[in-house]
């Protein structure tokens, strides 16, 4: 049977063309509600995970006790970072923001509250055993990846270099001093704090992370600052 149509008008005011009925479309105010949930979501989870990761280390804790801290399933975890490797190397990344959050430009500070700001990470670090020790694991096992946990760690360990190297240079500047050795400081200050994390992780009861810590970087920044 011929199915018939009522014409209706279209914009141009002329009869007898099919129009496709209008479809609801989503909102923009809808679409931003919906990330800043997802946002939220994962920032609730990579809080859980530094705190379970920092508790048990990465090989004794699970995906399943992460989610329930904040009340979803396992496959929702993996939903937002896909493997727990994943969920490790976005964490370590969320424990780096979060231990500058107090500053506003996101970056450690200049002159010698830079390092003040490291020595007070060390400090941070002790009642962290566990996501220090993820973050040791994690930076192992990238010298042999070729994958986003290489990636990250190349580039913090570059801006690291750059952003100590460049505070040296400045002091040197302040105080009149050759800056020759701007570079090869900010290098002995990342050595120094994972060498002493390492040695600290094997022996807590021997190694003082803190005191072992500052005494390392004051050394080199005198080196650097005031050579003999």
């Amino acid at each position: 049977m011929e199915q018939k149509f009522n014409a209706r008008p279209t914009k141009t005011g002329k009869q007898g063309r099919l129009t496709a009925p209008a479809t609801p479309m989503s909102t923009p105010t809808r679409a931003v509600r919906t990330r800043a949930k997802t946002v939220e979501k994962r920032a609730e989870i990579l809080q859980a995970a530094v705190e379970v990761f920092g508790e048990k280390g990465y090989s004794k804790a699970t995906l399943q006790e992460i989610a329930d801290r904040v009340g979803i399933t396992h496959a929702g975890v993996l939903h937002h970072f896909g493997s727990k490797q994943q969920l490790l190397l976005e964490a370590v990344k969320y424990r780096d923001n979060a231990d500058l959050a107090g500053y506003e430009e996101k970056v450690i500070p200049d002159g010698m509250e830079q390092f003040a700001h490291l020595i007070r990470t060390a400090k941070m670090n002790e009642a962290r055993p566990g996501i220090v020790q993820t973050f040791v694991v994690l930076s192992t096992e990238a010298i042999s990846d070729r994958g986003s946990a290489r990636e990250y760690y190349e580039e913090r360990y570059r801006t690291l270099r750059e952003e100590i190297s460049e505070n040296f240079r400045n002091l040197c500047q302040q105080r009149g001093a050759s800056d020759a050795t701007a570079r090869s400081g900010a290098i002995a200050i990342l050595a120094a704090m994972d060498g002493i994390q390492y040695q600290w992780l094997m022996n807590p009861d021997e190694v003082d992370l803190t005191a072992e810590t500052e005494f390392a970087i004051n050394a080199i920044v005198r080196a650097v600052l005031d050579p003999a």
